[in-house]
């Protein structure tokens, strides 16, 4: 039984094999026991069913014997009837019990990819998260599936037909015990392909997802620059990989078909034969007797043939498993304490003490940086591009955590502090404004769960939004499409500020929020921020230095440490980095005047 076990997992990731059944057979015991007790009733049944052949051709010889004839007929009723009921039952608690499965998987994949930090994010495609949440879960229903159809079912069925050609021909079914050392000889050649075919698929899959993503979020720059046909060459070159690979894995599977269909008939013809020459014992038998054997003879041949694809199942499905636990073992790349604090109350000063910090561990963007942002005020970080302004609010909101120095607020290190009271005492507005595919009311409640529809209102009022709302076509219940397509760019930022205002959070973070409008709306966002900042401490980063001269402090960042900081006032009034940009832009835009 032990070299029939390792011969069995030959070549199998049995750990993952193991994990995968210990977690999900524990989760879902009930109704995998009700489908095995139901299993058992229909390899039973299906023993029997070859069983009574036997009085049923010795009663068609025996027509006269009346009350044989309806006893017969009786338990024929009754074997079938219990086969279906069991059948039903069988199939019905294995489709719930592997849908759960399927959802507890998700949502755990779910989990975890929320748990983890904005770099992983950086580094991972969407595609290929995609296709291992939908893909792998999937997997995990089939292979315990195929296990439990195989290790119950279908083996159990095969033993009790066995059984009865054994009861029915000893002799005979001796012969076609040849069949089974060839059969598994047959099965083991063909799965020497299958795990590197198997492996090439998913990759190919991943490249679908990841070319109908790209199209689907840069549609434009797709027909701006006619890129129709190099995108559809991408697209036909990953789905002819992908069918490539099928049409390889269909072949390996479907062998296994012809393989088992041979050896059977062979079997089968070389008993009907002996048996016709009466050899091997079947002289003297009834023709009941042999009419029975060649039937489990003959039903015995679709569970073998299950039990030889098994193998190859469990090697494409223990594929996709692998993916599922590789992203449920993945570390988070920004883990919260064991036991993490609250934020203690305060006014919400925020502080950079030595702070340095650079992506993916390359050249540090922030070195040994130290700046406070007062409570209360607004503080502008202005200078050019990748200088670290950006940085600074992710490193503020933790989306990152700095390699050396700490980020404080009101004195505490925020690496202590729970992501919830965090998040609580933050809200962010940014350059490219993010809208679920949900209603505008939606997307604005998103700033605080619970709020009433009078908070809503509110909100979108302070937001400058209320007048563009109600001349949508539903109002407040207009669906505002993915990422909201449907409005244009300053009617999105407007809803995000009202979505800040909702939440009405101590610190606000602004990212060049009005860096892509037009002068209109801009002025419509900018009354919005004004309301939206007071009493707040505000952390705005900006290019046009117009929208931030009313700042408290503004502080030049260059190469990632401060160039020099006060109010614009002060910084005009000698010459520096902020005078520069100031003349630059401002000597720019009389010159188009």
């Amino acid at each position: 039984m032990l070299k029939l076990k390792q011969k069995f997992t030959q070549g199998l990731d049995e750990s993952i094999l193991w994990r995968l059944l210990s977690e999900n057979l524990r989760s879902q015991m009930v109704p995998y026991i009700i489908a095995i007790i139901a299993m058992v009733f229909v390899a039973a049944t299906t023993a029997a069913v070859a069983f009574i052949m036997r009085d049923v051709v010795d009663s068609l010889f025996d027509s006269e014997n009346a009350a044989r004839v309806v006893a017969v007929s009786i338990a024929v009723f009754v074997i079938f009837l219990i086969k279906g009921i069991a059948t039903y039952v069988q199939v019905v608690a294995m489709t719930r019990a592997g849908n759960r499965i399927i959802a507890i998987k998700q949502i755990q994949l779910y989990d975890k990819l929320l748990r983890q930090g904005v770099s992983f994010f950086n580094l991972t495609e969407s595609s290929d998260l995609l296709m291992k949440v939908t893909q792998s879960a999937n997997a995990a229903r089939t292979v315990i599936e195929l296990i439990v159809t195989s290790a119950v079912r279908d083996t159990l069925t095969l033993i009790g037909l066995v059984a009865v050609m054994f009861y029915q021909q000893p002799v005979l079914s001796l012969v076609t015990l040849i069949i089974g050392p060839l059969a598994i000889w047959g099965v083991r050649t063909l799965l020497r392909k299958v795990r590197e075919i198997a492996d090439m698929e998913l990759q190919s899959m991943s490249a679908i997802m990841k070319v109908i993503q790209e199209t689907s979020r840069g549609i434009r720059v797709v027909k701006t620059f006619s890129l129709e046909e190099r995108m559809a060459g991408q697209m036909y070159s990953a789905v002819k990989s992908v069918e490539k690979r099928r049409n390889k894995l269909a072949r390996l599977k479907a062998a296994t078909s012809p393989l088992m269909d041979i050896l059977a008939g062979f079997a089968i013809a070389s008993v009907i034969g002996l048996s016709a020459a009466s050899l091997f014992g079947s002289r003297g038998s009834t023709p009941g007797e042999l009419m029975s054997f060649v039937t489990a003879l003959m039903m015995a041949y679709e569970p073998a043939k299950r039990l030889s694809k098994v193998r190859v199942g469990l090697e494409i499905g223990l594929r996709r498993v692998r993916m599922l636990y590789q992203l449920l073992d993945e570390p988070e790349t920004l883990p919260e304490q064991e036991n993490p604090a609250t934020l203690p109350d305060g006014q919400r000063e925020v502080v950079f003490d030595n702070v340095t910090f650079g992506y993916r561990r390359r050249e540090p963007i922030l070195k040994d940086l130290s700046l406070t942002f007062e409570a209360g005020k607004t503080t502008a970080l202005v200078g050019l591009s990748g200088g670290g302004k950006s940085t600074i609010l992710n490193l503020a909101l933790r989306l990152y955590d700095p390699q050396t120095g700490a980020v404080l607020i009101d004195g505490q290190d925020i690496k202590h502090a729970s992501f919830k009271t965090l998040r609580n005492n933050m809200s962010f507005v940014g350059q490219e404004t993010f809208l679920f595919s949900a209603s505008v009311a939606d997307n604005i409640r998103f700033g605080r769960e619970g709020a009433t529809q009078s908070e809503v209102i509110e909100a979108a009022k302070a937001a400058n939004a209320y007048d563009f709302i109600m001349k949508l076509e539903n109002g407040f219940d207009t669906m505002v499409g993915e990422n909201g397509s449907f409005l244009s760019g300053g009617q999105k930022q407007r809803l995000a500020i009202a979505r800040a205002l909702l939440r009405d959070s101590p610190i606000l973070l602004l990212d060049e929020p009005t860096s892509a409008l037009d002068s209109e709306s801009e002025h419509l966002v900018q009354e919005a921020l004004n309301r939206l900042t007071s009493g707040r401490t505000t952390i705005i980063v900006a290019h046009r230095l117009s929208t931030i001269l009313h700042a408290d402090k503004i502080v030049v960042i260059e190469s990632g440490q401060v160039s020099e900081q006060g109010s614009a006032q002060k910084l005009l009034e000698k010459p520096g980095p902020f005078r520069k940009l100031y003349d630059h832009q401002f000597s720019g835009a009389i010159k188009a005047g």
